[in-house]
């Protein structure tokens, strides 16, 4: 990291940036192809969990190959500074991190990383419907390197 005056190293404080965010943004790569995509997400301290729907870009992008990186953000604002352009640049608290996703086929696996998913956003466990259950997928990233990185005033 070059401004090491801003790295977070401490795994306390990058947990807590992941579960200040609102969404995760997953960078894939197919043919030499990128692809960022926002996904709703759960974490256990682990692993990030997200769902998709049955088919889908996301998808053929993660069959191509299952390196991924992904990146979370909280408390993101404006510094301005009205005499001088190259002044301007934004507060932020963010983690950075690498891995291997794979799909959950199994229903004790999907249904445990669904309610991960859900308890990001909700604090609680929910029971799904089957019908709209089986319409899902579920996905886990095995998580390889995390980095955070914070600019405060």
């Amino acid at each position: 990291m070059r401004r090491t005056d801003r790295e977070i190293t401490d795994q306390e404080t990058i947990d807590q940036i992941i579960a200040a965010a609102g969404v995760c943004r997953l960078g894939l790569s197919k043919d030499d192809h990128p692809y960022v995509v926002p996904v709703s997400f759960g974490y256990d301290g682990n692993a990030l969990y997200f769902h998709t729907a049955t088919q889908g870009m996301k998808i053929d992008f993660m069959s191509a190959n299952p390196r991924i990186c992904f990146e979370l953000d909280q408390d993101v604002s404006v510094v301005r500074d009205e005499q001088v352009a190259c002044k301007w640049g934004q507060l932020f608290s963010s983690v950075i991190g690498f891995g291997t996703v794979h799909e959950i086929t199994d229903p004790p696996g999907r249904l445990a990383a669904m309610n991960q998913v859900m308890r990001h956003y909700s604090g609680k466990e929910w029971e799904f419907d089957p019908e709209t259950f089986a319409q899902v997928r579920l996905w886990c990233i095995t998580i390889d390197q995390l980095t955070g990185k914070r600019r405060e005033i």
